[in-house]
């Protein structure tokens, strides 16, 4: 024999835990613990994503900030190409200064970040136009002679040269950097950074040389950029306490803020470019400290793109910085060799991660209290949970008692609930006796506001007469009632025939427009149940699609019924109130004011408020809708619009509102139904709908027997006719049973309760 099966020890111990856990004792623990958890995870969590996002932002704005200085020096450097073809034509143009400076004058006037534009001739003439300190440009003409070189500066007031004043210096182009490069470059080149003579502002300098037919060199042009006039793209911070600075790999300060004062007190040689020592800033020498020899690699943006962007920490004065560095410019002016420039901004992490940090100290606060309160209440929900489980068993019991007395009702037992509406609930029940299903509808004393006294004895009396009136109906296309009663919690009932079929309203949804016979067909025998409900002196009010069903009977098929009279309003009786106050019927449907509060429902169509029952949107008559005194005609038109539903799968008057159906009903034409309807009909079937479809009852077929009679009258041609073949013919395709097939009719009869529109009685 085999060795007893042992239980493993994990299972045994899983299981102690999980009865820990849930005992009243392990309950008062594990919630509050749980809850604490909870809340630190959802903290911690906020934070470090609160922190992600200030981050991403705070380096999308130093992007952005990127982009925008290579965008602008890059469009600064490019004007270089046009000014030095309008230089070329003023060196060769040989006319005198008068004439040429003006003009060179003009070359500035609009041209961001260009410092000097200027013509230097091989014998040492200098013409040029230059913007110092932000003021208005100036005129410059220096001529090399035998004890120096006279400079002249002139102003242009009304496109005339106003002399300035002269001075004599030991300034010769021809010793310049740039004019040597564009010698020995022999081609349009690029200077590297350098100081410029007199100001010692460090620039960068496009020069391109002249020749003439022979090759002798008659002039250079060039176009300059210094850092003051490149300064002014970066003067704008992206974040608080920001500052840009734009440099090239060999260190040379191109652009900084506040360029012209740090420039002025530089304490270095004038022979040399701008440099990061020369500036006083820790933060810009600690960011070079980094950097090393090489800042990033320069690979300029892609078309359309952002470049390349690095970001690195460094700490300066205790400061810590966050610092983004990318390369900028790359080829310009059509110079073959790219510019190998970068810009760098510069931000204080508390700029950038202050608020988020005072936040997330306020957040810990105001989570710290939100926990212990959250903990408090959970102890709380605990303690209430220990002591009711006590009384749960003892609930659970008396629930199942009651649902087991809830089943037995009367002499009937239930089986299954059908549906449930506004007023109660419809179930599937069978006699204890007889075996025989039917359908039991109850109705909760509550279902009106009421359940105790005037409330409630009016819900009585109002159910008891729906059970009359129904009792009362002979006609076979009338629901049949078998019982009525009370049950002992004051649930009223009353038991009807099941149907085995299907409303007309799934009937469109699920099969489409139906043949204009088959819905004569249905009209005939819905106009008999109403003629005797009329008769009776007796309104249904509520006719519409989901109110009428088709149904088999042994061996009968396509039987319709009329259901749910409980509507059902005496001729004579007060009209309710209106739903619309009447307008004006030119009045556009768009210019409706608004309903009052409460009146309106969800757009399925439905409208209820406690009180006097009206009927349906979408299938109701204008006097019913106005609140004006009923008739059988009312349910005539209503009966109209179910033959418009069945014929077009469509209402007359839809709207997107319940109360723009119902005013479309009231006030506006009916439409063509021919063209609505697809295949045969009946030449004499639109005229009677529409006689049905007046605005005055008046105009309207006197009752529903002159209505079946009227039906009875149109010419079907055999080909068209709904013989009994046809429908037993549809019922054997689409025909199923109501256990085979949910929501058919049996749900229907709940699904007439939702479907009703409710509003106050009058209380005046």
């Amino acid at each position: 024999m085999s060795a007893p099966t042992q239980p493993a020890p994990a299972s045994g111990a899983v299981a102690r835990t999980l009865r820990a856990l849930a005992s009243p004792a392990g309950v008062l623990i594990a919630v509050p613990l749980l809850v604490a958890a909870a809340g630190l995870v959802v903290f911690v969590l906020g934070r470090d994503a609160t922190t992600d996002v200030s981050a991403q932002m705070a380096r999308r704005q130093l992007a952005d900030q990127a982009a925008r200085v290579d965008h602008e020096v890059s469009f600064a450097l490019d004007q270089a190409e046009p000014l030095l073809a309008r230089l070329a034509a003023l060196a060769t143009s040989g006319e005198a200064l008068e004439v040429v400076g003006p003009r060179l004058y003009d070359l500035l006037i609009g041209r961001g970040g260009v410092a000097w534009v200027s013509v230097s001739l091989p014998d040492g003439t200098f013409r040029a136009a230059y913007r110092e300190g932000g003021g208005a440009p100036e005129v410059q003409e220096s001529r090399v002679g035998p004890t120096g070189t006279l400079v002249r500066r002139f102003t242009v007031e009304g496109g005339r040269l106003r002399p300035l004043r002269e001075e004599t210096t030991g300034y010769d182009p021809r010793q310049r950097a740039f004019y040597q490069l564009a010698v020995r470059a022999g081609a349009r080149a690029w200077t590297e950074p350098y100081p410029f003579f007199g100001s010692h502002a460090t620039g960068v300098t496009c020069v391109e040389p002249m020749y003439d037919a022979a090759g002798a060199l008659t002039a250079v042009l060039t176009v300059d950029f210094d850092v003051g006039a490149m300064s002014s793209f970066i003067a704008r911070a992206p974040i608080a306490g920001a500052r840009t600075v734009v440099f090239d790999a060999a260190g040379s300060i191109l652009a900084y803020p506040s360029a012209a004062a740090k420039v002025a007190a530089a304490p270095g040689p004038a022979d040399r470019p701008l440099r990061a020592t020369d500036l006083d800033d820790p933060t810009l020498a600690a960011l070079f400290a980094a950097l090393g020899s090489r800042p990033v690699e320069h690979t300029p943006a892609a078309e359309g793109g952002a470049p390349p962007l690095r970001t690195l920490e460094v700490t300066a004065a205790g400061i810590r910085h966050l610092v983004s560095v990318a390369p900028i410019a790359g080829r310009r002016a059509q110079v073959a060799r790219p510019l190998d420039w970068f810009v760098a901004t510069m931000v204080p992490t508390d700029a950038l991660f202050g608020p988020t940090r005072r936040l997330t100290r306020r957040s810990l606060w105001v989570s710290a209290l939100a926990l212990a309160t959250a903990v408090a209440l959970a102890l709380a929900f605990a303690w209430h949970l220990v002591r009711m489980r006590r009384d749960v068993a003892a609930s659970q019991a008396r629930a199942h008692s009651a649902e087991a007395r809830a089943r037995e009702l009367g002499s009937y037992r239930l089986l299954s609930r059908l549906g449930a509406g506004g007023m109660g609930d419809v179930w599937r029940a069978e006699h204890r006796l007889l075996a025989r299903q039917a359908a039991i509808k109850m109705i909760r004393t509550d279902a009106d506001g009421g359940g105790a006294g005037d409330g409630a004895a009016e819900t009585r009396e109002r159910f008891r007469r729906e059970a009359q009136v129904l009792a009362s109906m002979r006609s076979r296309h009338t629901i049949e009632i078998f019982d009525y009663g009370v049950a002992d919690d004051d649930t009223f009932y009353y038991v009807m025939e099941l149907l085995d079929g299907v409303d007309l309203d799934t009937l469109v949804r699920r099969h489409g427009a139906q043949p204009a016979a088959r819905v004569v067909h249905f009209l005939r025998q819905a106009c008999a149940s109403l003629a005797e409900a009329h008769d009776a002196g007796l309104l249904h009010r509520d006719i519409k699609p989901a109110n009428l069903i088709t149904s088999r009977a042994a061996d009968e098929v396509d039987v319709l019924k009329v259901l749910d009279f409980g509507l059902v309003h005496t001729v004579g009786d007060d009209a309710a109130p209106a739903m619309i106050p009447p307008v004006p019927a030119t009045l556009a449907v768009g210019s409706m004011a608004a309903p009052a509060a409460g009146l309106v429902g969800p757009s399925t169509g439905r409208l209820t408020q406690v009180g006097t029952v009206l009927g349906t949107p979408g299938f109701m008559s204008p006097e019913q809708a106005t609140g004006r005194s009923l008739d059988g005609r009312s349910d005539l038109y209503a009966l109209a619009c179910v033959a418009w539903w069945l014929l077009t799968a469509d209402e007359v008057f839809a709207g997107p509102t319940p109360l723009v159906a119902v005013f479309n009903h009231v006030h506006q034409p009916v439409p063509t139904l021919r063209d609505r309807v697809e295949g045969w009909m009946p030449d004499g079937l639109e005229p009677l709908l529409r006689r049905c479809l007046a605005k005055d009852p008046a105009d309207r077929p006197a009752s529903a027997r002159e209505l079946a009679d009227a039906l009875r009258a149109l010419t079907i041609p055999p080909e068209h006719a709904w013989t009994d073949e046809r429908a037993q013919a549809w019922w054997r395709v689409h025909g199923a049973h109501p256990a085979d097939e949910p929501g058919a009719a049996q749900a229907s009869l709940a699904a007439t309760e939702a479907a009703r529109v409710l509003v106050p009685r009058s209380t005046t």
